[in-house]
Protein backbone atom coordinates (compact mmCIF):
# COMPACT_ATOMS: atom_id res chain seq x y z
CA UNK A 1 0.00 0.00 0.00
CA UNK A 2 0.91 3.63 -0.86
CA UNK A 3 1.30 5.84 1.50
CA UNK A 4 1.46 9.71 0.97
CA UNK A 5 4.10 12.20 3.33
CA UNK A 6 2.95 15.37 4.07
CA UNK A 7 6.12 17.81 3.80
CA UNK A 8 4.93 20.88 3.84
CA UNK A 9 1.20 22.98 4.63
CA UNK A 10 0.70 26.87 4.73
CA UNK A 11 -2.46 28.28 4.79
CA UNK A 12 -3.56 31.44 3.22
CA UNK A 13 -3.52 34.94 4.70
CA UNK A 14 -7.67 33.62 5.37
CA UNK A 15 -6.94 30.41 6.73
CA UNK A 16 -9.90 29.59 3.56
CA UNK A 17 -7.08 27.25 1.83
CA UNK A 18 -4.33 25.06 2.45
CA UNK A 19 -1.29 24.60 0.17
CA UNK A 20 0.41 21.31 0.85
CA UNK A 21 3.25 19.11 -0.61
CA UNK A 22 2.46 15.40 -0.53
CA UNK A 23 5.01 12.64 -1.81
CA UNK A 24 5.30 8.94 -1.06
CA UNK A 25 8.06 6.23 -3.05
CA UNK A 26 6.26 6.56 -5.86
CA UNK A 27 6.06 10.78 -6.88
CA UNK A 28 5.28 14.07 -5.20
CA UNK A 29 2.51 16.41 -5.58
CA UNK A 30 1.40 19.98 -4.35
CA UNK A 31 -2.36 20.72 -3.65
CA UNK A 32 -4.62 23.85 -2.90
CA UNK A 33 -6.94 22.65 -0.70
CA UNK A 34 -10.47 24.12 0.56
CA UNK A 35 -10.56 24.77 4.08
CA UNK A 36 -13.74 23.10 5.73
CA UNK A 37 -15.83 26.28 5.37
CA UNK A 38 -15.53 25.83 1.60
CA UNK A 39 -15.21 22.24 0.45
CA UNK A 40 -19.15 22.09 -0.66
CA UNK A 41 -17.57 24.86 -2.79
CA UNK A 42 -14.50 24.69 -4.56
CA UNK A 43 -12.54 21.52 -5.35
CA UNK A 44 -8.98 20.35 -4.81
CA UNK A 45 -6.29 21.36 -6.93
CA UNK A 46 -3.36 18.92 -7.76
CA UNK A 47 -0.05 19.50 -9.72
CA UNK A 48 2.05 16.82 -10.17
CA UNK A 49 5.85 17.75 -9.23
CA UNK A 50 7.73 15.01 -9.76
CA UNK A 51 8.32 11.16 -10.93
CA UNK A 52 10.44 9.05 -7.53
CA UNK A 53 10.56 6.19 -9.76
CA UNK A 54 11.13 6.00 -13.64
CA UNK A 55 8.55 7.49 -16.20
CA UNK A 56 6.74 4.99 -17.16
CA UNK A 57 5.53 4.25 -21.01
CA UNK A 58 2.14 4.15 -20.40
CA UNK A 59 -0.18 6.09 -18.83
CA UNK A 60 -0.38 5.09 -15.09
CA UNK A 61 -3.69 3.82 -14.58
CA UNK A 62 -3.44 1.50 -12.20
CA UNK A 63 -2.92 3.96 -9.63
CA UNK A 64 -5.55 5.96 -10.96
CA UNK A 65 -7.94 3.19 -10.44
CA UNK A 66 -6.71 2.51 -7.12
CA UNK A 67 -7.14 6.18 -6.02
CA UNK A 68 -3.78 7.20 -5.42
CA UNK A 69 -1.01 9.95 -7.36
CA UNK A 70 -0.14 8.49 -10.81
CA UNK A 71 2.98 8.55 -12.12
CA UNK A 72 3.63 10.87 -15.23
CA UNK A 73 4.07 9.17 -18.24
CA UNK A 74 7.70 9.66 -20.23
CA UNK A 75 6.10 11.60 -23.21
CA UNK A 76 5.73 14.71 -20.66
CA UNK A 77 8.48 14.09 -18.42
CA UNK A 78 11.49 16.45 -18.73
CA UNK A 79 13.22 13.82 -17.22
CA UNK A 80 12.63 10.12 -17.72
CA UNK A 81 14.73 8.67 -14.69
CA UNK A 82 13.43 8.81 -11.28
CA UNK A 83 13.93 12.50 -9.41
CA UNK A 84 15.22 12.48 -5.90
CA UNK A 85 13.01 13.16 -3.30
CA UNK A 86 11.76 16.87 -2.11
CA UNK A 87 13.46 18.07 0.85
CA UNK A 88 10.86 19.58 3.02
CA UNK A 89 14.00 22.30 3.98
CA UNK A 90 14.14 23.38 0.63
CA UNK A 91 10.52 23.48 0.32
CA UNK A 92 8.77 27.76 0.13
CA UNK A 93 5.09 28.36 -0.58
CA UNK A 94 4.10 32.03 -2.22
CA UNK A 95 0.38 32.86 -2.21
CA UNK A 96 -1.00 35.26 -4.87
CA UNK A 97 -1.71 38.54 -3.32
CA UNK A 98 -5.51 37.26 -4.02
CA UNK A 99 -4.87 34.48 -1.46
CA UNK A 100 -6.36 31.68 -4.25
CA UNK A 101 -3.65 30.60 -5.81
CA UNK A 102 0.20 30.22 -5.00
CA UNK A 103 3.29 28.83 -6.13
CA UNK A 104 5.75 26.53 -4.97
CA UNK A 105 10.04 27.19 -4.78
CA UNK A 106 12.49 24.66 -4.08
CA UNK A 107 15.67 25.54 -3.51
CA UNK A 108 15.50 28.96 -4.77
CA UNK A 109 14.04 27.94 -8.03
CA UNK A 110 10.67 27.93 -8.59
CA UNK A 111 9.05 24.58 -8.90
CA UNK A 112 5.06 24.95 -9.61
CA UNK A 113 2.22 27.08 -9.96
CA UNK A 114 -0.91 26.65 -9.14
CA UNK A 115 -3.09 29.50 -10.40
CA UNK A 116 -6.05 31.72 -8.20
CA UNK A 117 -8.32 32.08 -11.28
CA UNK A 118 -8.36 28.00 -11.49
CA UNK A 119 -10.10 27.80 -8.45
CA UNK A 120 -13.71 28.92 -9.94
CA UNK A 121 -13.69 26.46 -12.68
CA UNK A 122 -14.19 22.39 -13.46
CA UNK A 123 -10.55 21.99 -15.06
CA UNK A 124 -7.51 21.49 -13.07
CA UNK A 125 -4.61 24.23 -14.24
CA UNK A 126 -1.63 23.90 -12.82
CA UNK A 127 2.24 24.15 -14.47
CA UNK A 128 5.21 22.21 -13.21
CA UNK A 129 8.79 22.66 -14.44
CA UNK A 130 9.95 18.98 -14.59
CA UNK A 131 6.46 18.73 -17.42
CA UNK A 132 7.43 19.35 -21.20
CA UNK A 133 3.77 19.20 -22.51
CA UNK A 134 0.88 19.52 -21.80
CA UNK A 135 -1.69 16.68 -20.12
CA UNK A 136 -4.41 16.06 -17.66
CA UNK A 137 -1.85 16.34 -14.59
CA UNK A 138 -0.26 19.47 -15.10
CA UNK A 139 0.91 21.61 -18.03
CA UNK A 140 4.66 22.91 -18.70
CA UNK A 141 6.18 25.75 -16.72
CA UNK A 142 8.48 26.93 -18.95
CA UNK A 143 10.11 30.04 -18.35
CA UNK A 144 9.15 33.90 -17.42
CA UNK A 145 9.36 34.62 -21.09
CA UNK A 146 7.00 31.93 -22.36
CA UNK A 147 4.52 31.67 -19.10
CA UNK A 148 2.75 34.66 -17.89
CA UNK A 149 2.12 32.69 -14.47
CA UNK A 150 6.07 32.06 -14.10
CA UNK A 151 6.41 35.68 -14.50
CA UNK A 152 3.69 36.55 -12.40
CA UNK A 153 4.94 34.36 -9.79
CA UNK A 154 8.52 36.26 -10.13
CA UNK A 155 6.51 39.29 -9.31
CA UNK A 156 4.79 38.38 -6.17
CA UNK A 157 8.23 37.10 -4.93
CA UNK A 158 9.25 40.57 -5.19
CA UNK A 159 5.94 41.90 -3.96
CA UNK A 160 5.74 39.94 -0.62
CA UNK A 161 9.62 40.80 -0.17
CA UNK A 162 9.07 44.28 -0.40
CA UNK A 163 5.98 44.11 1.85
CA UNK A 164 8.15 41.88 4.69
CA UNK A 165 10.50 44.63 5.79
CA UNK A 166 7.43 47.08 6.58
CA UNK A 167 8.94 49.86 4.86
CA UNK A 168 5.85 50.44 2.06
CA UNK A 169 2.74 51.01 4.30
CA UNK A 170 3.84 54.64 5.32
CA UNK A 171 3.81 55.37 1.82
CA UNK A 172 0.64 54.58 0.73
CA UNK A 173 -1.16 55.14 3.94
CA UNK A 174 0.15 58.91 2.85
CA UNK A 175 -0.74 58.80 -0.43
CA UNK A 176 -4.52 57.61 0.72
CA UNK A 177 -4.89 60.28 3.51
CA UNK A 178 -4.03 62.94 1.26
CA UNK A 179 -5.92 61.57 -1.09
CA UNK A 180 -8.55 61.97 0.62
CA UNK A 181 -8.13 64.61 2.79
CA UNK A 182 -7.80 66.96 -0.60
CA UNK A 183 -11.15 65.85 -1.30
CA UNK A 184 -12.80 66.03 2.35
CA UNK A 185 -10.56 67.92 4.88
CA UNK A 186 -8.79 67.10 7.80
CA UNK A 187 -8.65 63.11 8.84
CA UNK A 188 -10.73 63.72 12.38
CA UNK A 189 -9.88 59.99 13.54
CA UNK A 190 -8.71 57.16 12.22
CA UNK A 191 -9.16 53.70 13.02
CA UNK A 192 -7.11 50.51 12.15
CA UNK A 193 -9.03 47.45 11.07
CA UNK A 194 -6.28 44.98 9.90
CA UNK A 195 -6.64 42.83 12.88
CA UNK A 196 -3.31 42.94 13.55
CA UNK A 197 -3.02 40.98 10.19
CA UNK A 198 -1.60 41.87 6.63
CA UNK A 199 -2.39 43.88 4.53
CA UNK A 200 -2.31 46.99 6.96
CA UNK A 201 -6.27 48.91 6.49
CA UNK A 202 -7.48 51.07 8.34
CA UNK A 203 -10.84 53.71 8.26
CA UNK A 204 -9.94 57.49 7.51
CA UNK A 205 -13.09 60.05 9.05
CA UNK A 206 -13.77 63.51 8.06
CA UNK A 207 -16.50 65.75 7.96
CA UNK A 208 -17.03 68.33 4.75
CA UNK A 209 -19.95 70.36 3.99
CA UNK A 210 -21.85 68.98 6.49
CA UNK A 211 -21.16 65.57 5.93
CA UNK A 212 -20.23 62.60 8.21
CA UNK A 213 -17.37 60.53 5.53
CA UNK A 214 -15.45 57.40 6.33
CA UNK A 215 -12.94 56.12 3.68
CA UNK A 216 -11.20 52.51 3.99
CA UNK A 217 -6.81 52.83 2.86
CA UNK A 218 -4.98 49.60 2.35
CA UNK A 219 -7.75 47.43 0.63
CA UNK A 220 -6.78 47.75 -2.76
CA UNK A 221 -2.92 46.80 -1.78
CA UNK A 222 -4.12 43.62 -3.12
CA UNK A 223 -6.42 42.53 -6.14
CA UNK A 224 -9.64 40.49 -5.00
CA UNK A 225 -10.56 37.39 -5.84
CA UNK A 226 -12.54 36.16 -8.95
CA UNK A 227 -11.70 39.04 -10.78
CA UNK A 228 -9.49 37.32 -13.22
CA UNK A 229 -11.36 34.70 -14.10
CA UNK A 230 -14.54 36.74 -14.61
CA UNK A 231 -13.23 39.53 -16.47
CA UNK A 232 -9.46 38.80 -18.16
CA UNK A 233 -7.72 41.41 -20.04
CA UNK A 234 -10.57 44.15 -18.30
CA UNK A 235 -9.57 42.74 -14.80
CA UNK A 236 -7.05 45.63 -13.89
CA UNK A 237 -10.17 48.16 -14.08
CA UNK A 238 -11.91 45.81 -11.45
CA UNK A 239 -9.83 44.15 -9.00
CA UNK A 240 -8.62 46.55 -6.79
CA UNK A 241 -11.04 48.93 -4.65
CA UNK A 242 -11.53 50.96 -1.51
CA UNK A 243 -14.71 51.99 -0.08
CA UNK A 244 -16.75 54.74 1.23
CA UNK A 245 -19.73 55.68 3.69
CA UNK A 246 -21.48 59.23 3.76
CA UNK A 247 -23.52 60.52 6.36
CA UNK A 248 -25.49 63.30 6.54
CA UNK A 249 -24.60 64.88 9.67
CA UNK A 250 -28.58 66.32 10.12
CA UNK A 251 -29.87 63.21 10.35
CA UNK A 252 -27.06 61.45 12.12
CA UNK A 253 -24.90 61.76 15.03
CA UNK A 254 -20.70 61.44 15.10
CA UNK A 255 -21.46 58.74 17.39
CA UNK A 256 -24.26 56.88 15.42
CA UNK A 257 -22.14 57.74 12.46
CA UNK A 258 -19.61 55.61 13.08
CA UNK A 259 -21.29 53.35 14.48
CA UNK A 260 -22.56 52.86 11.05
CA UNK A 261 -19.21 52.79 9.44
CA UNK A 262 -18.02 50.26 11.47
CA UNK A 263 -19.34 48.44 8.76
CA UNK A 264 -16.68 49.23 6.71
CA UNK A 265 -14.35 47.01 9.08
CA UNK A 266 -16.35 44.10 7.95
CA UNK A 267 -16.66 44.72 4.46
CA UNK A 268 -13.01 45.75 3.80
CA UNK A 269 -12.19 41.63 4.86
CA UNK A 270 -14.82 40.33 2.75
CA UNK A 271 -13.40 38.97 -0.82
CA UNK A 272 -10.48 37.31 1.06
CA UNK A 273 -12.59 36.25 4.12
CA UNK A 274 -15.09 34.40 1.66
CA UNK A 275 -13.35 33.81 -1.58
CA UNK A 276 -15.64 36.59 -3.46
CA UNK A 277 -15.17 40.00 -4.81
CA UNK A 278 -16.61 43.02 -4.56
CA UNK A 279 -18.35 45.43 -7.68
CA UNK A 280 -21.11 47.66 -8.82
CA UNK A 281 -24.60 46.71 -7.62
CA UNK A 282 -23.09 43.99 -5.04
CA UNK A 283 -24.82 44.40 -1.59
CA UNK A 284 -24.12 43.09 1.95
CA UNK A 285 -25.77 42.83 4.70
CA UNK A 286 -25.09 43.89 7.79
CA UNK A 287 -26.51 44.48 11.56
CA UNK A 288 -25.85 48.01 11.82
CA UNK A 289 -27.54 49.36 9.05
CA UNK A 290 -29.91 51.87 10.57
CA UNK A 291 -33.38 51.10 11.80
CA UNK A 292 -35.49 50.30 8.51
CA UNK A 293 -32.52 49.56 6.68
CA UNK A 294 -30.88 45.91 6.48
CA UNK A 295 -28.13 45.44 4.11
CA UNK A 296 -25.48 48.29 2.15
CA UNK A 297 -25.57 48.83 -1.40
CA UNK A 298 -22.01 48.88 -3.11
CA UNK A 299 -21.96 51.07 -5.93
CA UNK A 300 -19.99 54.00 -8.04
CA UNK A 301 -22.63 55.08 -10.49
CA UNK A 302 -24.72 56.24 -7.62
CA UNK A 303 -21.85 58.74 -6.47
CA UNK A 304 -22.53 62.88 -7.44
CA UNK A 305 -19.56 64.23 -8.52
CA UNK A 306 -18.58 65.11 -4.43
CA UNK A 307 -17.98 61.43 -4.44
CA UNK A 308 -16.03 60.70 -7.75
CA UNK A 309 -12.02 61.04 -8.07
CA UNK A 310 -9.03 59.39 -8.68
CA UNK A 311 -7.26 56.88 -5.99
CA UNK A 312 -3.76 56.81 -6.25
CA UNK A 313 -2.46 54.23 -8.22
CA UNK A 314 -1.44 50.57 -6.76
CA UNK A 315 1.10 48.52 -8.89
CA UNK A 316 0.12 50.46 -11.64
CA UNK A 317 -3.33 49.80 -11.63
CA UNK A 318 -5.93 52.58 -10.38
CA UNK A 319 -8.65 51.53 -7.71
CA UNK A 320 -12.15 52.36 -7.70
CA UNK A 321 -14.26 53.91 -5.30
CA UNK A 322 -17.46 52.48 -4.71
CA UNK A 323 -19.89 53.91 -2.13
CA UNK A 324 -21.76 51.89 0.38
CA UNK A 325 -25.39 53.16 1.03
CA UNK A 326 -28.31 51.29 2.96
CA UNK A 327 -30.85 49.50 1.58
CA UNK A 328 -34.20 48.36 2.79
CA UNK A 329 -35.41 44.81 3.47
CA UNK A 330 -37.64 44.84 -0.05
CA UNK A 331 -34.85 46.39 -1.79
CA UNK A 332 -32.10 44.03 -0.86
CA UNK A 333 -34.62 41.41 -2.15
CA UNK A 334 -35.22 42.99 -5.27
CA UNK A 335 -32.00 42.81 -6.05
CA UNK A 336 -30.98 39.68 -5.29
CA UNK A 337 -34.10 38.37 -7.49
CA UNK A 338 -32.14 38.50 -10.98
CA UNK A 339 -28.12 38.94 -11.79
CA UNK A 340 -28.86 42.59 -12.68
CA UNK A 341 -31.00 43.33 -9.67
CA UNK A 342 -28.58 45.68 -7.93
CA UNK A 343 -27.63 47.43 -11.31
CA UNK A 344 -31.35 47.91 -11.65
CA UNK A 345 -31.41 49.21 -8.10
CA UNK A 346 -28.79 51.60 -8.36
CA UNK A 347 -30.93 53.51 -11.59
CA UNK A 348 -33.92 53.60 -9.74
CA UNK A 349 -32.18 55.27 -6.78
CA UNK A 350 -30.69 57.30 -9.21
CA UNK A 351 -34.40 58.61 -10.70
CA UNK A 352 -35.53 59.54 -7.06
CA UNK A 353 -32.25 61.73 -7.54
CA UNK A 354 -30.72 59.81 -4.57
CA UNK A 355 -26.65 60.09 -4.12
CA UNK A 356 -23.91 58.06 -2.11
CA UNK A 357 -24.85 60.15 0.97
CA UNK A 358 -27.52 58.83 3.91
CA UNK A 359 -30.49 60.82 3.82
CA UNK A 360 -34.00 59.71 4.73
CA UNK A 361 -35.63 58.89 1.76
CA UNK A 362 -38.56 57.00 0.30
CA UNK A 363 -38.64 53.32 -0.18
CA UNK A 364 -37.71 52.73 -4.34
CA UNK A 365 -39.34 49.58 -4.81
CA UNK A 366 -42.72 48.02 -3.90
CA UNK A 367 -43.29 45.71 -0.85
CA UNK A 368 -43.57 41.92 -2.22
CA UNK A 369 -46.73 40.56 -2.41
Amino acid sequence: MTYSHRIAEVANQQNTLIATVEQDERTAYFYIWPAEAFRGQYAVRGCWLRNLLPAPAQEDNDALEQGVPPLLSAAFCRTLEAEPPLDSAGLQVLWEPTDDGAALWYQGQLLAVIPGWSLYQNKQVSFSASCIKENRLTAPLGSASTNEHYAQAEKFRHFWRDWHDGHLWPLVEHEFLSCYQQQYGESLKYYSIDQSGWPPMAISQHYHDGIWYFLTLGMSTRAMPWVDYLYADLAPQHRRIELGMAIDAQVMSEENAVQMASALASFAHFPWAQLNWLGEGHLLSSDVAPVGFDAFLISGELASSSGQFLLPKRDGERPRLLWTTPVTPAEREFAAASSSGGTELVALLREQACDHIFRPRQQVVAEPV
